[in-house]
């Protein structure tokens, strides 16, 4: 297989809301807004922002379980979101999901054995022997006993649930896993046993992950590389090391500085962002982030800012840091929103540095403070 093993292109989701007696459509949640990167094989890709900037919403629209607006999602050079029902089916066996909540996603009337099994009886039969072979097998990988597979989800902890619902992802042999919030909910000692399952695990089998996460720090353990959302749009895509090195979007340097550190004597920074996420069914004009940046210019408010390659591996969407050198064919403008959203440009700019505006330096950098002797030093992450 030569290229990428998911391609999301121009990925968008509208959902209308009704009203009235004739429950006419008369607003549109604009709930996810031409996203597009890829996945190789072998690769953790993450995906954070605050909560409803629509990454659980990414999440379903690329296993399928919500058709799109617009936009293709490619598995292995497939486009999953043209398929019918019979064809979708069989795309089954390539891409399987971990729900954040794994009680609510285990049927709780079947044992663990029979959980793990039924995804792969859906195409193919198995004798009693087979299915107490494979679940006992994976039972195994995800580091629980063969004996678990006679036991209700009822009867285990939360951890063990969720490696349930892994071991359950694992049966069909996928080629990608997507994990949306897969270890929020779980405890401190939990989420690095997981993490460091899924670390093993992809190591083994060379599985493709999407991880979708909110924290940031388990986010710089397990990924390779990180994009970040803002109200349906990402805003910044790099490799994992260089975004918590040197952040060049403004959203991104804010989500950074306000993360917590588990050091009391670490000086935390806070991120000078005020104000409130700006509502889905009416985004500001331009970018969707200039009502809360310390940054923002005029052009700001106009024109959307296309996503623009840098040397150093990164993608930024932002017009002081990452300006595109050529804005005539490739911005759209804010004052409309197109049911399937624009290709974004991917033009080269050099350095994100080289780029700061005069202004733009007068403001304190988010990543880095003085202390009253003259020495800096980094802020927390």
């Amino acid at each position: 297989m030569s290229g990428p093993l998911l391609k999301v292109e121009n990925l968008a989701k509208h959902f209308p809301i009704g009203g009235g007696f004739l429950k006419r459509t008369r607003q549109v949640v604009r709930a996810v807004e031409g996203v597009s990167f890829s996945v190789d094989a072998g690769e953790t890709f993450c995906i954070v922002g605050e909560s409803g900037c629509g990454k659980s919403t990414v999440a379903r629209l690329m296993m399928r379980l919500t058709d799109p607006t617009g936009g293709r999602v490619l598995i292995d050079g497939i486009d999953i979101a043209g398929l019918k029902k019979h064809e979708l089916r069989a795309s089954r066996r390539r891409m399987q999901m971990v729900f954040q909540d794994p009680y609510s996603s285990l049927n709780p009337r079947l044992t663990a054995g029979q959980i793990i099994t039924e995804p792969v009886e859906n195409f193919e039969r198995l004798s009693g022997r087979q299915r107490q072979a494979l679940a006992a097998d994976l039972l195994k990988k995800v580091g629980m006993s063969p004996e678990m597979m006679h036991r209700l989800p009822s009867e285990m902890s939360g951890g063990q649930r969720q490696r349930l619902g892994i071991a359950r992802a694992l049966a069909l042999n996928p080629m990608l896993v997507i994990l949306d919030e897969a270890v929020s909910a779980l405890d401190v000692s939990v989420q690095a046993q997981i993490l460091n399952l899924l670390m093993d695990l992809q190591q083994q089998l060379g599985i493709a992950f999407v991880f979708i996460s909110h924290d940031l720090g388990v986010v710089e353990h397990i990924g390779h590389r990180v994009a970040v959302m803002y109200l349906g749009r990402i805003v910044e895509v790099a490799p994992c090391e260089a975004l918590f090195a040197g952040p060049v979007h403004p959203y991104t340097e804010a989500l950074i500085a306000a993360s917590p550190v588990p050091d009391p004597t670490r000086v935390r920074l806070e991120a000078p962002v005020q104000g409130e996420v700006p509502s889905p069914i009416n985004p500001p004009t331009g970018c969707a982030f200039h009502p809360r940046c310390p940054l923002a210019q005029d052009r700001c408010r106009v024109e959307i800012p296309p996503l623009v390659s840098m040397a150093d591996g990164r993608a930024v969407a932002c017009h002081v840091r990452a300006p595109a050198p050529d804005m005539s064919a490739s911005t759209t403008s804010a004052a409309t929103y197109p049911d399937e959203a624009a290709a974004p440009t991917e033009n080269v700019v050099s350095s994100p540095v080289a780029w700061l505006t005069s202004a733009e330096q007068s403001i304190p950098d988010l990543n880095r403070r003085e202390k009253d002797d003259g020495e800096t030093f980094s802020a927390p992450r």
